[in-house]
C-alpha cells in the first residue's frame, strides 16, 4: 500500500534538481530582492529627502505638502507590489504544475 501512495506522489527531489525548477527558482528570487530593494528604497526616502531636501516641503493645498502626498504613495506603491507578486506568483505556480505534470509524463 505504502508503494501506491509513492508512486502517486511527484518524485520531489528530481523536480528539485531539474534545470527548469533551477532557473524558475532564480527567477523567483531575483524577483523577491529586486522588488525588496525597490520597496525599501522607496520607504526611507520620505524620511531622506524631506530631511535633506526642501522640495518636499513645499505646500501643494493648503496645508498639503510633497511629503504627505510620498507619503500616501507608498500605501499606493505597497499594493502595486503586492499585486504585482501575486501575478508573478501565480506564473510561478503554473510553471511548476507544467514541470510538475512533464515528470509525471517522463515516468
Amino acid at each position: 500500500m505504502d508503494e501506491k501512495k509513492q508512486s502517486t506522489q511527484p518524485d520531489w527531489e528530481s523536480i528539485a534538481s531539474s534545470e527548469e525548477f533551477q532557473t524558475l527558482m532564480r527567477k523567483k528570487k531575483r524577483f523577491i530582492i529586486l522588488s525588496s530593494i525597490f520597496f525599501i528604497l522607496y520607504y526611507f526616502a520620505l524620511p531622506f529627502f524631506t530631511g535633506y531636501f526642501k522640495f518636499l516641503n513645499n505646500k501643494i493645498v493648503d496645508s498639503l505638502n510633497g511629503a504627505y502626498l510620498f507619503a500616501l504613495s507608498q500605501f499606493f506603491m505597497a499594493w502595486i507590489l503586492a499585486i504585482l507578486y501575486v501575478r508573478h506568483a501565480n506564473k510561478t505556480d503554473q510553471l511548476i504544475e507544467e514541470i510538475k505534470r512533464k515528470k509525471e509524463v517522463a515516468e
